[in-house]
């Protein structure tokens, strides 16, 4: 739903770095960026032209919109066997602060952010060791049952390898009986940096990259889109960002599956990495504005604001990102690692800090589809 906002003029493009010279050039001609043009972006210290080449890649492809949606975030548990050291939310099992909802503690958690009339529900949580795969569909076929029309966006896929081994199920098979359970599409977690030596040190019980692109693949394959994400600030460097958005993007062209990719933020208070700093505001813009040019077939970069705060967000928004997320209502994973943004957000705020930024905001459904709301109800426009 893109205005007939025109993108910038190539003429008006300015840069002291003759590195983004060529970029510009490719840019402008839609022609693709490779991995050495990439780790040039990440490189370069002008960061007003990068984010110059990335607004008029938005531009091109959203005009002045800018996507929103109303969501509640819903994490079943924080148990976990995985003893990532990028994680602050899960725990052991008896562990103080450890917990895992009853499935009428999650369908009453579900109904209790309702006043909104949500239309996602996104769902993530721990790898919980006793768990049986049982619970995950009654839980999902559960939350379809008493909210058709709210679109299910559940499990990463390190969740979902992680439930396949349990069951003794082929990802496949775990895919399709969610999916027959009323799953609608998954959220992009779990990816982190797909680079094994970054891996072994932040996150080595999860499944590694290849495993992680695999189970998108099949997800896809069956039908369900996802999300993509990438987490970055940590011990990772320009080479292995640049490798992580190339790979998304090989797969892209394969399965068209991805909707939407979301840069995070490292966050490291609270986690077994807390001596490295916070991100600045100046990566968290320049990681936006190279996902945008390097992901040419992605079709939306979302600007988290939980993650980035409200204020980076909406500078994102002429930075590349055409989306800030959601309402969220109750945001607990990253909070546990020290973020200091609200834990959600109305409807009508989120409008506010996107018309304040100079855009249009769009209230979308899971799949990009405008919602117009009344007094009382909501339609998606198919």
């Amino acid at each position: 739903m893109a205005t007939s906002v025109s993108a910038q003029s190539p003429h008006a493009f300015q840069t002291d770095d003759v590195g983004l010279q060529p970029i510009a050039a490719k840019v402008f001609a839609r022609e693709r960026l490779n991995f050495d043009d990439a780790v040039t972006l990440y490189r370069s210290a002008d960061i007003l032209a990068i984010g110059w080449l990335a607004n008029h890649v938005r531009e091109r492809m959203h005009g002045n919109v800018a996507y929103f949606n109303v969501n509640r975030h819903i994490n079943p548990t924080n148990v976990c066997v995985a003893a990532c050291r990028l994680c602050a939310f899960g725990r052991k099992k008896d562990a103080p602060g450890a917990y895992t909802m009853a499935l009428e503690e999650a369908f009453h958690t579900a109904a209790s952010g309702y006043s909104e009339a949500i239309t996602e529900f996104h769902i993530v949580g721990g790898l919980h060791p006793d768990l049986p795969f049982q619970y995950y569909l009654d839980l999902i076929s559960g939350l379809k049952a008493r909210f058709p029309q709210v679109h299910l966006k559940a499990l990463t896929m390190v969740e979902i390898a992680f439930l396949a081994k349990r069951a003794k199920l082929s990802i496949e098979e775990t895919l399709r009986q969610l999916k027959s359970a009323g799953l609608d599409s998954l959220p992009g977690g779990g990816a982190e940096i797909f680079n094994d030596r970054v891996r072994r040190v932040i996150c080595d019980h999860k499944i590694d990259g290849d495993q992680w692109l695999d189970t998108a693949r099949t997800a896809h394959r069956i039908g369900l889109k996802s999300n993509a994400t990438m987490l970055y600030g940590h011990i990772e460097n320009e080479e292995d960002r640049a490798d992580h958005l190339i790979r998304l993007r090989t797969l892209q062209d394969e399965t068209h599956g991805f909707q939407t990719f979301i840069p995070l933020a490292f966050h490291p208070a609270n986690t077994p990495l807390s001596h490295l700093f916070v991100t600045t505001g100046m990566l968290d813009i320049k990681q936006i504005a190279i996902s945008r040019l390097v992901l040419d077939n992605f079709p939306h970069i979302k600007a988290y604001w939980q993650m980035l705060s409200p204020k980076i967000a909406q500078i994102s928004l002429r930075f590349g990102a055409d989306d800030i997320d959601g309402t969220v209502i109750e945001e607990k994973i990253y909070h546990d690692a020290g973020a200091t943004t609200p834990q959600g957000m109305v409807r009508k705020e989120l409008e506010r800090l996107i018309r304040e930024a100079g855009r249009e905001p769009v209230e979308r459904d899971t799949m990009y589809r405008p919602v117009t709301r009344t007094e009382t109800s909501f339609t998606i426009s198919v």
